[in-house]
């Protein structure tokens, strides 16, 4: 890939996500462990992604943000191929565009609250910029999103991070994968540990970030209660075709997907 190619401007007009025959294995030799015919993801969707232990969910996470590259098929976000890219630039382009939510939030615990939030813009010039053109300053912006999502308290945002409760920890993690306005955001069942009301606020609050920035979310979580929330399901079970599941995966409809 030339030095162009690789810094070029994500294409506008593409889904999100596409992925076109994609079959994944840890081994040479060894079994398929995800196996999708086809998935496309439109520009501000809210899709669900449901499964048991072993579905799938975390391989099929890892491809969408490039972290690992399909053996066969292809991956395609904004509209870039990641399999054509090197390692270091699907680093990068990660960094720029796409926003995660671990499930343990994985919060830097020597950095406070604010600091924590303002990570994704020491690694992404594009994200600074973003969060710059919607404050006056880096910890401007970093203090709108938390106190969106609930976290404007002063005293609260000088506690350190391990000080937090659970639900808390969430929204900061929640703030940092929002920070500078990535097209994607992608949450790894980031409410496994909260009861059922604080889930429900959460994914509210989630929706309006993503919303005001038009952002698409990816959301994964064995939690059927949080199903009717989203726009779509994606039923990863029988969608994979390594778990034996259904032979075709459609495009936006399909024996895998419930569409509201």
């Amino acid at each position: 890939m030339t030095a162009a190619a690789a810094t070029a401007p994500p294409d506008l007009s593409a889904p999100i996500v596409q992925l076109e025959g994609v079959r994944f294995r840890w081994r040479r030799k060894g079994p398929d462990i995800l196996a999708l015919d086809a998935l496309t993801v439109a520009r501000g969707e809210r899709l669900f992604i449901e499964g048991p232990s072993g579905s799938g969910k975390s391989t099929l996470l890892g491809l969408l943000a490039g972290i690992t590259v399909a053996q066969v098929g292809v991956v395609r976000v904004l509209g870039e191929s990641l399999s054509a890219r090197t390692g270091t630039e699907r680093d990068h382009f990660r960094a720029d565009h796409i926003g995660y939510i671990f499930q343990q939030f994985n919060l830097i615990p020597y950095l406070g609250i604010i600091d924590n939030v303002l990570l994704p813009c020491r690694f992404s010039v594009l994200r600074r910029e973003r969060a710059l053109a919607r404050a006056k300053t880096l910890r401007a912006e970093a203090k709108r999103l938390l106190g969106h999502l609930d976290l404007a308290d002063p005293v609260l945002l000088r506690q350190p991070v391990t000080e937090l409760s659970v639900g808390q920890q969430q929204r900061v993690a929640a703030a940092r994968a929002l920070m500078g306005a990535p097209e994607l955001i992608i949450a790894d069942e980031p409410t496994s540990a909260l009861d059922t009301d604080r889930r429900r606020a959460f994914v509210q609050l989630l929706f309006d970030e993503c919303a005001a920035t038009g952002a698409t979310l990816i959301f994964v979580s064995h939690d059927a209660a949080l199903e009717p929330l989203f726009g779509r399901t994606l039923r990863l079970a029988a969608a994979n075709r390594a778990a034996g599941g259904a032979r075709q995966l459609g495009a936006q409809v399909g024996s895998g997907y419930r569409s509201s």
